[in-house]
């Protein structure tokens, strides 16, 4: 049978459609992307999946949802080079760590971003909007300060003690790869796993690591340079540039849509 026709369904630069993105070309596979717009993307994902969170993946005429669903369908269907450790207590401490950054740091490390981002509306659409038509980018930004209420709840930018909750988990996640990392660089066991992906995916956009799908448009404004520079000294993300100048491959998409 013909292999079946992969469509990535993202948002530009988000840390957890880098996951998706980030296995897809780890794994090797051809795909086309489609870039939407937050807010003007909820009917289309709600279409498809019944909710409405990116990332999303169609395997032919199977649709999949959710970072790590994504993730364990590719690792179904393309084992190697694989994603998951052959040793079982080092896949369960691998899989437990991916699920740790789901659940806490990536919303942690959003919020404390987008409590800096939403305050810069035209870098913030710029990013979003990244090769859009030039009318769509128009009417995007000009939306903005009707949907910035609505970006600010869904991005969990709900109070100052929510914003500085989300950047002590963020130091914390920082933290815990530089303390768990073993010699070789890894999370769970000797090679590199989804827990790698998972955190250094995830930990992305407190750096600004060197490749095209995650590397910020420039030029950057005075206070995501002030974001950038608070942590450009950690050793948490001295190990997620290592990780992806050793194991991002490059993209293995058409241009997105």
């Amino acid at each position: 049978m013909d292999a079946p026709t992969i469509e990535l369904i993202q948002f530009c630069y988000s840390h957890f459609n880098e996951k998706a993105r980030w296995g897809l070309d780890w794994k090797g596979v051809p795909h086309s992307r489609r870039s939407l717009l937050p807010g003007p993307h909820m009917p289309t994902v709600r279409r498809l999946t019944g909710q409405t969170g990116t990332p999303v993946v169609r395997f032919g005429q199977h649709t999949v949802h959710g970072s790590a669903r994504i993730l364990e369908e590719l690792e179904a269907r393309y084992p190697d080079p694989p994603l998951l450790p052959d040793d079982p207590a080092d896949r369960q401490r691998a899989l437990e760590i991916q699920a740790h950054f789901d659940a806490v740091v990536g919303p942690a490390v959003r919020c404390a971003l987008f409590s800096k981002l939403l305050d810069e509306p035209d870098y913030l659409c710029g990013m979003f909007a990244a090769g859009k038509p030039r009318l769509t980018r128009s009417l995007y930004r000009a939306s903005f300060p009707l949907a910035r209420p609505l970006m600010k709840k869904a991005n969990g930018v709900t109070s100052q003690a929510a914003i500085d909750a989300a950047f002590q988990a963020t130091d914390a996640a920082l933290d815990f790869v530089a303390a768990n990392a073993g010699d070789a660089g890894y999370l769970a066991g000797s090679d590199f796993s989804v827990a790698d992906l998972a955190a250094a995916s995830l930990l992305a956009v407190c750096t600004n690591p060197d490749h095209p799908d995650m590397k910020r448009p420039e030029p950057i404004p005075a206070s995501m340079q002030t974001w950038l520079a608070r942590w450009a000294d950690h050793p948490g993300t001295a190990w997620v540039r290592e990780t992806y100048a050793r194991h991002r491959a490059a993209p293995r998409a058409t241009p997105s849509a």
